[in-house]
C-alpha cells in the first residue's frame, strides 16, 4: 500500500502509487531545448573611427601562468613583486591592528563602570 501525507488532516493517509511518487500534483516537466549560446561567437568592438577591433587586449595568459609557475621558492601571493609585497603587507598590519583593537574593545568592556 501506498501513503502520501493528507493536507487536512496532517496524518498518513492510503492513496494510489501515481499520487504517492507525486505529491501535490506536481508532474515531471518535459525536458527543456537548450537555449542557443549568446556568447558562442567571439565579442567584437566597434572603436570611434568605426573599425571592427576583435579584442581589447593582448592575451597575457600564457605570460602569467609562466611567471606563476617557476619554481624559485617565493610565495605565490608574492610572485608579481612591489605591488603584491605592499598589498601582504598592508593587509597584515590591519589585521594585527584590528585584533588589538577588538582585544582593547574586550577588555574595556569587561571593566565595571564607576
Amino acid at each position: 500500500m501506498y501513503y502520501k501525507l493528507s493536507g487536512i488532516t496532517q496524518r498518513l493517509t492510503g492513496s494510489a502509487p501515481s499520487t504517492a511518487y507525486i505529491p501535490q500534483g506536481l508532474k515531471p516537466a518535459p525536458p527543456a531545448q537548450p537555449s542557443t549560446m549568446i556568447f558562442a561567437t567571439p565579442t567584437k568592438v566597434v572603436s570611434e573611427s568605426g573599425s571592427v577591433v576583435e579584442y581589447m587586449g593582448a592575451n597575457r595568459v600564457p605570460d602569467l601562468q609562466r611567471l606563476f609557475q617557476t619554481s624559485d621558492g617565493v610565495p605565490v601571493h608574492l610572485k608579481r613583486g612591489v605591488p603584491d609585497k605592499l598589498l601582504y603587507r598592508s593587509t597584515m598590519a590591519l589585521t594585527i591592528g584590528g585584533v588589538a583593537y577588538c582585544l582593547m574593545a574586550l577588555y574595556m568592556a569587561a571593566q565595571p563602570r564607576k
